[in-house]
């Protein structure tokens, strides 16, 4: 019920309806969905992270948003209400937990309940201000600070544990210029890398970065 309670201030009968609602365990590295999908049901995370990714035609990636438990996905809500297909594809980074609200309970507490509909249009609304700093950061910030602001984000103690393509997919750049970077950063001292790991050597220096416009 805790995740009901996180909706804000909706009628019993939805609270009701949503209570009857099965979790499901989800293992990390499944795919949820993919380009051409069509919606079926409102996800909540309860427990873990799903990733979702555009891929251009060239086969690059990049990282939409996570979403975590109190968030939504931007996709999945214009898939429900405006009959949009599914441009990019989800996948569970971690092991998960999930209630799916599906389509038609979706739409008939849309209609019926302005508490729930109220929650929908805000998450909605705090996604796509999530995208809008994606948009500017890509289109108008530093490759070097994006880089060194993702790794800062990443770290477990002062280790960064992904591949160069997993990287240049958060900061929605190209494997190789992430590769020419991290050399950059590896001889000023900031960081040294091996396989599938970045060790951070100077984080101050990378918070510096992070900064720089």
């Amino acid at each position: 019920m805790d995740w009901i309670a996180g909706l804000g201030d909706v009628a019993p009968a939805t609270r009701a309806a949503l209570a009857a609602l099965p979790a499901r365990s989800l293992p990390k590295g499944m795919d949820l969905f993919s380009p051409g999908d069509r919606a079926q049901g409102y996800p909540v995370v309860l427990a873990g992270r799903v990733e979702v990714y555009l891929t251009g035609p060239n086969g690059r990636e990049i990282m939409l948003y996570g979403v975590e438990p109190g968030q939504s996905c931007v996709q999945t809500t214009l898939g429900l209400l405006g009959d949009e297909p599914y441009s990019g594809a989800a996948v569970t980074v971690t092991d998960c937990e999930t209630v799916v609200i599906p389509k038609p309970l979706f739409l008939r507490l849309m209609d019926a309940d302005a508490g729930f509909r109220l929650f929908v249009l805000r998450s909605f609304g705090q996604r796509m201000a999530d995208l809008t700093r994606l948009l500017e950061a890509v289109a108008f910030g530093r490759v070097e600070a994006r880089l060194a602001s993702v790794l800062l984000d990443l770290a477990d103690g002062h280790v960064v544990r992904a591949t160069q393509s997993e990287i240049a997919a958060r900061i929605g750049s190209a494997r190789e210029v992430v590769s020419r970077k991290l050399d950059a950063f590896a001889k000023s001292g900031w960081v040294t890398t091996e396989r599938g790991e970045v060790h951070l050597r100077d984080p101050a220096a990378l918070r510096r970065a992070s900064a720089a416009t």
